[in-house]
């Protein structure tokens, strides 16, 4: 069952137990919190929010949440970031520790500003 593509975020959440469920629902409470006018699908099998573009997405794992995309190049995050492995593009939070709440907000307030300036930048409002 866990091939298939969920139809939707609280399908997704559904297929992990308890314990990760709490945690993904504190991700997608965030998100929405910083970011209420954003669209929450499935876009590449991982739950998506959507505003201006691909906001931010996650997805969990055996030992981690993945935050994707998370800044890149940024001073501001390069010291709160340097407590958890990260890739290109990515941030993984692991499963034994609470959710840092600060960070992620800051996260998502920072794609939302991106994804507006580029949209802003495009001709689309």
């Amino acid at each position: 069952m866990k091939n298939v593509t969920a139809g939707n975020v609280d399908e997704y959440i559904a297929r992990y137990p308890s314990d990760v469920q709490a945690l993904l629902e504190h991700v997608r409470a965030t998100i929405k919190e910083v970011a209420p006018d954003a669209i929450e699908t499935i876009k590449y099998a991982i739950p998506t929010f959507v505003l201006n573009g691909n906001l931010i997405s996650f997805a969990a794992y055996k030992n981690h949440i993945g935050i994707y995309p998370a800044p890149a190049g940024g001073k501001a995050f390069e010291k709160q970031l340097a407590a958890y492995r990260k890739g290109k593009s990515t941030v993984q939070f692991p499963l034994d520790r609470p959710i840092p709440t600060s960070l992620l907000k800051q996260i998502v307030t920072l794609r939302s500003g991106k994804n507006l300036r580029k949209s802003k930048s495009r001709g689309k409002y």
